[in-house]
C-alpha cells in the first residue's frame, strides 16, 4: 500500500466543469483540484476527457462519497471495482472517503449519515477501510463527519474513535473544519477544543466549506453542512488556529451547490493561501 503525499501545501478547489475556462486562464490561482470519484467512473465522454487534460496540469485529489464506509453490511464490490479502475488510471495524489454510511441493503440515501462511536462500529469501519486500501493499493484519508444528533450507544469520543481507526488501519485523516464547526454548534460543544485535540500528525488534507444556519424545534441553532455558501468567519478562525499549530496543509474549498462564478471560488482559495502563508511566516 502506497502513501499519498504529493499535494502541495496550498489551497485547492473542488472541480466543476463550468469553471474550466477560469481555471485555465491562470494555472497559478490554485495549487490542485479535487474531484468526486463517483462522477468519473464511466468509460469515456467529455467529463473523462476534461479530467485527463487537467491531471496533466494539476495534482488531483479523489474524494469518494459513495463507499458507505460506516455501513452495517458489506461494501459494494462493483462500486469498489469501479473505484479501483479509476484510481488506477487517474493516479491521484490523494484518495479520501467519509466516516459515514449512505446505504442499507439495496437502498441508497442521498445523505452521509453518522455512526455511533463504539466497539461494534469500530470493528466494521476498520474492516471496510482495510478492504478499500487493500483493493485500491493506496492509503485512504478518512473525513470527520458533520453530525446533527448524538447516539445513546456511543461509548467514546469522535477523536478517540478516529485515533483508533488510524492505529488499526494505517489510514490517514481528512480534517473538515466546517464539519467541526457544524457538529460542535449542533451538539453544543467547543470547536476550539476539538481542533486542539485532533491528531494532526495524521492529517493529509483539510476541507473548508459553507453551511446553512437554521433553528431546531426549540429555537436553538441548527447548522446544515450544505456546501452552498462562502466559508464563514468562525470557520476561518478555526482554520487559522489549526494551521497555526500545523503549518500549511493542502486545503480544499468545497462548494458543491449553488455554484458561484469562478472569481468567487478563486477568492476563497486565495484567503486560505493567505492564512497558510501567515502561519508559515510565524513559524
Amino acid at each position: 500500500m502506497s502513501d499519498m503525499t504529493t499535494l502541495p501545501p496550498r489551497a485547492g478547489v473542488g472541480y466543476k466543469s463550468v469553471h474550466l475556462d477560469g481555471i485555465l486562464a491562470d494555472l497559478k490561482q490554485v495549487g490542485w483540484l479535487e474531484v468526486h470519484a463517483e462522477n468519473y467512473m464511466g468509460e469515456g465522454g467529455p467529463q473523462i476527457g476534461q479530467l485527463k487534460y487537467l491531471r496533466e496540469r494539476f495534482p488531483i485529489s479523489c474524494h469518494g462519497v459513495g463507499l458507505s464506509i460506516g455501513s452495517e453490511g458489506p461494501l459494494d464490490k462493483e462500486h469498489l471495482a469501479r473505484l479501483k479502475k479509476l484510481v488506477g488510471w487517474l493516479d491521484p495524489a490523494m484518495f479520501s472517503e467519509h466516516l459515514a454510511w449512505s446505504t442499507h441493503e439495496t437502498g441508497y440515501m442521498n445523505d452521509l449519515l453518522p455512526v455511533p462511536y463504539n466497539e461494534d462500529s469500530l470493528a466494521k469501519v476498520v474492516a471496510h477501510i482495510d478492504e478499500v486500501q487493500d483493493t485500491v493499493g493506496r492509503q485512504m484519508l478518512l473525513e470527520n463527519p458533520s453530525t446533527y444528533v448524538a447516539f445513546t450507544d456511543t461509548t467514546m469520543s469522535e477523536i478517540d474513535f478516529l485515533k483508533e481507526i488510524v492505529s488499526r488501519t494505517g489510514c490517514g485523516l481528512l480534517l473538515d473544519v466546517n464539519n467541526v464547526f457544524v457538529s460542535s454548534t449542533n451538539q453544543q460543544t467547543s470547536p476550539e477544543a476539538y481542533i486542539d485535540a485532533f491528531p494532526v500528525e495524521h492529517v493529509g488534507e483539510i476541507h473548508l466549506g459553507g453551511h446553512e444556519a437554521q433553528e431546531d424545534d426549540y429555537g436553538d441553532p441548527l447548522l446544515i453542512d450544505s456546501h452552498n455558501n462562502p466559508v464563514v468567519d468562525p470557520v476561518w478562525a478555526l482554520y487559522e488556529r489549526l494551521v497555526g499549530r500545523t503549518g500549511p496543509i493542502p486545503t480544499l474549498i468545497e462548494w458543491d451547490n449553488d455554484i458561484p462564478e469562478w472569481p468567487v471560488l478563486a477568492n476563497e482559495a486565495r484567503l486560505a493561501d493567505n492564512i497558510m502563508q501567515r502561519a508559515k511566516q510565524a513559524a
